[in-house]
């Protein structure tokens, strides 16, 4: 694993303090009295800071105190003491003009995480932020606030990704949108594995998992959370801009579902415990044992609205893969009983696309919206693990665009391991069914993909509605602004390569949506 220089300040500013520093004096800014009583630490920052989840009037600062952020026990070297934190907001990277400050405590049950909420900030604008504590100054890093509601917004420039296993690959997509320098980023789900690589040895990455059985436990979950954590440059993009971040199945188990899911509650309330304590997003989406309120909605003036949902933790159980079949399984995916975001998160979703207060309406989650249809035949069945596997709720939400006359409906997808643009029908089956949307998916950071081959011409004659499909590495760069909006699908020539200066990272597609005609049209 390449070291990380923990105290590097990433736009540049206060440099940390040293331990020889420490052990003369206490800070001005440190409460001696919780300090004495609270074992001396080395440097806790090692997981570096973030922020998340703005609002017009404040947003999520996050960081989580690890000295040695791999120990086994999930406490990433912290001693069974709370420590006092301080925080700074500022309005430079200097931080000669504070904008607010203040003290929490980092405590032991909640794995040392700080989630500081500052409220009564400007809209729309730049911050700069950072923690202290035990002797010790973190990372800078760089937020922003999102505009007032309802004000005028020229552009947006966000970038989306998705599945980073740490095995299997460097994590260069994230050099890549250092560079585009974007407002914000969302995540859309797999921000950590919970079993290790299923490739041969040969075809990963030459770094390794601390441990390599599942994850089932909160120490594991910490402990895997904190590995994912220690790669510099996924530190370096958190540093950069707000992130917005929904989870899949990894951060628990593979292919879990809240109906009748394999994972034990106990095992979920882990794993809800874990993503909580290491995101920068807020006390409302805190879990009570194995529940936890992720879906949400955020504005960015007139301009664009997210809509971040959860299609795992609500969903009907998923049925067997027919493998383009018909029979049982096709019966089952077709029932009007099913769904994939439940009855309470799809009535959420549904009333809010009743107003259209910006431009842009972006549903940011997990799985494959649009169809993908291997042989033409209606009848028969495939992709369970996506919304084909619950096409009547796909039906409800589509329906539910079109009714309400949804102007400029995007949907965001994470999962597939492969860039794949597509245009949103009604019925995908008949080729001239009006478009009333777009879906742009983004490939994994790092975790491959099974099918190394495109698509074939005959799969793409049955599939028109797809535009693009791409079995590289990468994130998605997407610019809106009142006019169009524009996606970059951002490649990566190789993530096995540690040496960046021998790898390619530009966009290999291009593709735009003009306000108020759906459909992508290739740049």
């Amino acid at each position: 694993m390449g070291q990380v220089n923990r105290r590097a300040v990433l736009l540049g500013g206060a440099a940390a303090v040293s331990a020889a520093a420490l052990s003369s004096t206490v800070p001005s800014w440190a409460n001696a009295r919780t300090l004495a009583a609270a074992p001396a630490i080395h440097d806790p920052f090692q997981l570096g800071v973030a922020s998340g989840d703005p609002l017009p009037d404040s947003v999520v600062l996050w960081t989580r105190l690890a000295p040695a952020p791999l120990n086994p026990d999930g406490f990433g070297g912290m001693p069974d003491a709370s420590y006092t934190v301080d925080w700074e907001l500022a309005n430079d990277q200097a931080f000669t003009s504070i904008a607010q400050r203040g003290t929490v405590t980092a405590a032991r049950a909640s794995g040392h995480s700080v989630h500081i909420e500052p409220v009564g900030l400007e809209p729309g604008r730049e911050y700069f932020y950072r923690f202290k504590t035990s002797g010790y100054i973190s990372p800078v890093g760089r937020t922003r606030t999102a505009p007032a509601a309802g004000a005028a917004v020229n552009q947006l420039k966000y970038c989306f990704s998705s599945c980073q296993h740490w095995e299997e690959g460097w994590y260069h997509s994230y050099k890549g949108m250092l560079a585009d320098n974007p407002e914000l980023v969302l995540f859309l789900g797999d921000y950590m594995y919970e079993r290790k690589s299923g490739r041969a040895a040969a075809e990963r990455n030459p770094r390794r998992l601390a441990f390599t059985e599942d994850v089932t436990t909160l120490a594991q979950y910490r402990a895997r959370h904190a590995q994912h954590k220690t790669d510099a440059d996924l530190q370096n993009a958190h540093a950069m801009a707000p992130w917005i971040v929904v989870f899949d199945d990894h951060e628990v188990m593979n292919n879990w579902n809240g109906t009748t899911s394999p994972a034990t509650a106990d095992r979920k309330a882990a794993g809800f415990q874990a993503f909580y304590e290491n995101m920068p997003i807020r006390s409302t989406a805190k879990p009570s044992g194995a529940s936890i309120r992720l879906y949400r909605q955020f504005t960015w003036g007139n301009l664009a609205r997210f809509h971040m949902l959860d299609t795992r933790q609500y969903r009907s159980a998923q049925v067997p893969d027919p493998s383009g079949s018909t029979g049982p399984a096709c019966t089952d995916m077709r029932s009007t009983s099913r769904s994939i975001l439940g009855t309470t998160q799809e009535a959420w979703l549904l009333k809010a696309l009743e107003t259209q207060p910006a431009k842009w309406d972006f549903l940011g989650q997990q799985v494959f919206f649009a169809t993908r249809d291997g042989d033409g035949n209606k009848a028969t069945c495939e992709s369970p693990d996506s919304w084909q596997g619950y096409e009547a709720s796909r039906d409800r939400i589509a329906k539910g665009i079109v009714d309400r006359k949804v102007p400029n409906p995007i949907v965001l997808t994470g999962d597939v391991h492969r860039h794949w643009a597509a245009d949103l029908r009604r019925d995908y089956f008949n080729h001239s069914d009006p478009v009333f949307g777009s879906e742009l998916v983004t490939t994994s950071v790092t975790s491959n993909s099974d099918t190394a081959t495109d698509p074939s011409s005959t799969w793409l004659s049955n599939n028109p509605h797809i535009k693009y499909c791409r079995g590289k590495r990468g994130y998605v760069r997407v610019t809106a602004s009142q006019t169009q909006m524009r996606a970059d699908f951002m490649t990566v020539s190789d993530t096995t390569e540690y040496d960046f200066s021998k790898v390619t990272l530009a966009a290999d597609r291009s593709y735009v949506v003009e306000a108020g005609k759906p459909g992508l049209q290739r740049v």
